[in-house]
C-alpha cells in the first residue's frame, strides 16, 4: 500500500476537482429539470382537470418545503454516506416523481409526485450539494465555483423551459413530465462514476493548496464525523447556529430570497402573464431568458464575493430585487416590449446572485460547520418559497389577479436589504471545532 501523502500532482493539465465540479454541474443540471416545470405545466393541467390554481400551488409548496428541509439532511448524509450515493439516489427520485406524475388522475396525487417524490430528490442535493463540492475540493477559487455550480439550476431552467412549455402546449403535460425523469435519470451514471467524496480518494490536494497546505487542507474533519448519525450532525448545527443572531439574519433574508425567486417569479410568473393575455410560451421563453443571465450574474457575483464584502452585496441584490417586482404590475401586458426585457435581464441578473455571498457568509461565520449550516440557511430559503408559491396562488383566486403578491414581494425584499447590512461578520477557523470556535467567539 503506498504511503506516498495526497499531493498535487504537477504534471496534470486539469485538476481533478475541476472534473468533479463539471459533473456537479450537470447533476444540477439534470435535476433542474423540474424547477421549471411547474408554471409551464400548471396552465394545461387546469385546462385538462380544472384543478385549481390554490391546489396545484400547494403541491409546489409541499415540493419547495421539502426541497429546503432536506437540504441539512443531505448535507449529513453526504457526509455519513458519501457524496455520489447520495446525488444517485436523489436523481433517481426525481426521475420517478416526474415520470410517475404522467398516471395522475387525482390532485393529491400531485401532492405526492410533484410534492413529496421530486422535493426530496431535488433538497437532497440543491445548493448544499454545490457547497459541499466547493469546500471540499477547493481553497482557491471557491466563491467562483459555487457560483458556476450555483448558476448550474439556471442552466437547466434554460435548457428545460421552453421545451417543456412548447410540449404541453401543442402534445399535451404528460410527454413533457417524462422529458424531465429521463434526463434525470440520464444524469446517474456520469454522477456514479465521476464523482468522489474528497481530493484525497483520488491521491491530490484540493484545488489551490500546496504541498505544505498537506495538514491543514485534508478533510479529517468530515471523516471523523462518519460515525456521527445524519440527522444528529444536522441537528448539531443547527443548535450551534441558533444561538448567534448572524443566523437569524441570514435566514430570514434568505427565505424572503427564496420568496421573491422560486415562489413568485420561478412559479406564477407564466400563469400572471398568461392573465395579461401572453402566450404561454412566450412568457416561458422569457422566463428561460432570465435563465441566461442568471448565469452571468451568478457566476459575476461568486467572481465579487472572493473580492469585497458580502453583506453589501446582499443589500444590491435585495435592493434591485424590490424595485423589480415593484415595477412588474405595470410592466406586463399581452406582448413583450422593451421594459418587460429590462426587467427580465435585470431579475436574471439578480436571480440566485445571493447564494455565493451567503454561503461565504455561513463558512465565515460558523466555520466547520459553515455546510451543514448554510443547509438550514437554505431550508429557509424554501420555506419563504413555498409560503410565496402557496399565498401568491391564493391571491390570485381571491383577486383575480397577482398584483398584490408582486407588491408584498417588494416590501419583504427592504426587510432582506435591512437584515442582510445588520449581520455580524466574524471569521472563524476553519480548521476549529464547532464548539471550540463558539467558546472563542
Amino acid at each position: 500500500m503506498s504511503t506516498t501523502p495526497p499531493v498535487q500532482r504537477r504534471h496534470r493539465r486539469i485538476h481533478p476537482a475541476w472534473w468533479v465540479a463539471a459533473v456537479a454541474f450537470i447533476a444540477l443540471l439534470a435535476a433542474a429539470g423540474f424547477r421549471a416545470a411547474p408554471g409551464a405545466l400548471m396552465v394545461p393541467l387546469h385546462a385538462d382537470f380544472g384543478w385549481s390554481m390554490s391546489s396545484m400551488s400547494l403541491a409546489v409548496s409541499v415540493n419547495l418545503l421539502l426541497y429546503g428541509l432536506t437540504a441539512p439532511f443531505a448535507a449529513a448524509l453526504m457526509d455519513r454516506f458519501g457524496i455520489r450515493q447520495v446525488v444517485a439516489a436523489a436523481l433517481a427520485l426525481v426521475a420517478l416523481g416526474a415520470g410517475g406524475s404522467v398516471l395522475m388522475t387525482a390532485s393529491w396525487q400531485l401532492l405526492i409526485f410533484w410534492g413529496v417524490l421530486i422535493g426530496l430528490g431535488t433538497g437532497s442535493m440543491a445548493l448544499v450539494f454545490a457547497a459541499t463540492i466547493a469546500d471540499r475540493w477547493f481553497l482557491a477559487r471557491r466563491g467562483l465555483v459555487m457560483g458556476i455550480l450555483t448558476a448550474g439550476s439556471a442552466t437547466g431552467q434554460l435548457i428545460f423551459l421552453p421545451p417543456v412549455a412548447t410540449i404541453a402546449e401543442s402534445t399535451g403535460w404528460r410527454p413533457a413530465s417524462l422529458l424531465i425523469g429521463i434526463a434525470a435519470m440520464a444524469a446517474v451514471p456520469l454522477v456514479w462514476f465521476v464523482l468522489r467524496d474528497h481530493p484525497s480518494d483520488l491521491g491530490v490536494l484540493p484545488y489551490g493548496a500546496v504541498d505544505t497546505d498537506a495538514s491543514t487542507a485534508t478533510d479529517g474533519a468530515p471523516a471523523k464525523r462518519r460515525g456521527t448519525g445524519a440527522t444528529r450532525r444536522a441537528f448539531e448545527g443547527l443548535f450551534f447556529a441558533a444561538r448567534h443572531r448572524s443566523f437569524w439574519a441570514l435566514a430570514i433574508a434568505f427565505a424572503i430570497c427564496g420568496a421573491t425567486t422560486n415562489g413568485l417569479i420561478g412559479i406564477h410568473f407564466i400563469p400572471s402573464a398568461h392573465d395579461h393575455g401572453m402566450p404561454a410560451s412566450t412568457a416561458a421563453g422569457l422566463l428561460a431568458v432570465v435563465g441566461i443571465f442568471d448565469i452571468v450574474g451568478t457566476m459575476f457575483s461568486g467572481w465579487l464575493t472572493d473580492k469585497f464584502d458580502p453583506r453589501i452585496l446582499l443589500v444590491a441584490y435585495y435592493t434591485f430585487r424590490g424595485v423589480g417586482l415593484l415595477l412588474l404590475p405595470w410592466l406586463l401586458s399581452d406582448t413583450v416590449h422593451p421594459s418587460m426585457i429590462l426587467f427580465i435581464v435585470v431579475y436574471g441578473l439578480d436571480w440566485v446572485a445571493t447564494v455565493p455571498p451567503t454561503a461565504a457568509l455561513c463558512r465565515e461565520i460558523f466555520g466547520d460547520n459553515g455546510t451543514i449550516v448554510f443547509g438550514w440557511v437554505f431550508a429557509a430559503h424554501q420555506i419563504g418559497a413555498a409560503g410565496a408559491a402557496f399565498g401568491a396562488g391564493v391571491v390570485r383566486d381571491a383577486f383575480g389577479e397577482y398584483t398584490y403578491a408582486w407588491w408584498g414581494g417588494a416590501a419583504m425584499c427592504v426587510i432582506a436589504a435591512v437584515l442582510s447590512f445588520a449581520i455580524k461578520r466574524r471569521l472563524v477557523d476553519d480548521r476549529r471545532e464547532p464548539a471550540t470556535a463558539e467558546a472563542a467567539a
